[in-house]
């Protein structure tokens, strides 16, 4: 790859291979691999800084294991806050994931990234469908909103769906800032 190109292995990211890999980023890689079984789309990126990697690499290991949320609920809200930052790596991505996981069905998650109206039988997930939507358009949270997301997913579920976004807009916008394409796979490591 000539020196003066945009591109490394990831996007405008350079990876550094495994063997490669100062101390503190090997132990930040070997940290995200005992969590995660792999290190993913922007935990590549943030290996850059093993320090800050560690810290973020365990809330999204939470919501695949821990959270209270349900995987279609935390899909909605992944898809939506995606399509809200235009993240063509993250969008794609989680499109495959919602449609693997089969509990959504396409044309809502195409609405979703696309920010389309759309509507959920599942009561919980059109509350979080809402509370979502409001807070990325920026809107206020209506009382009634609220009360309706206090009443089924809990203070500790809102809790979840909002550092939920906060955590998805660092990834979408680590992804966007190293330019990484939807079709974006990095070294084999």
């Amino acid at each position: 790859m000539p020196e003066n190109s945009d591109f490394g292995t990831f996007g405008r990211f350079e990876e550094t291979p495994v063997d490669q890999m100062p101390a503190d980023m090997k132990e930040a890689y070997d940290f995200t691999m005992k969590l995660r079984g792999l290190v993913p789309g922007p935990h590549k990126i943030w290996l850059a800084n093993p320090k800050l990697s560690k810290t973020i690499v365990p809330i999204g290991a939470y919501y695949q294991t821990q959270s209270t949320l349900k995987k279609a609920e935390i899909e909605i809200a992944t898809n939506l806050i995606n399509g809200r930052w235009l993240t063509a790596y993250s969008n794609y991505e989680h499109e495959m994931i919602a449609e693997k996981m089969g509990d959504l069905p396409p044309e809502k998650v195409e609405a979703l990234i696309a920010g389309l109206p759309t509507s959920f039988v599942d009561p919980r997930q059109q509350v979080v469908y809402e509370l979502v939507s409001a807070l990325i358009a920026p809107r206020v949270v209506p009382k009634g909103l609220y009360q309706r997301a206090k009443d089924l997913l809990g203070n500790a579920g809102i809790v979840e769906v909002t550092v939920l976004l906060g955590w998805f807009t660092g990834v979408s916008l680590t992804l966007t800032a190293f330019d990484v394409p939807s079709n974006a796979v990095g070294l084999k490591q």
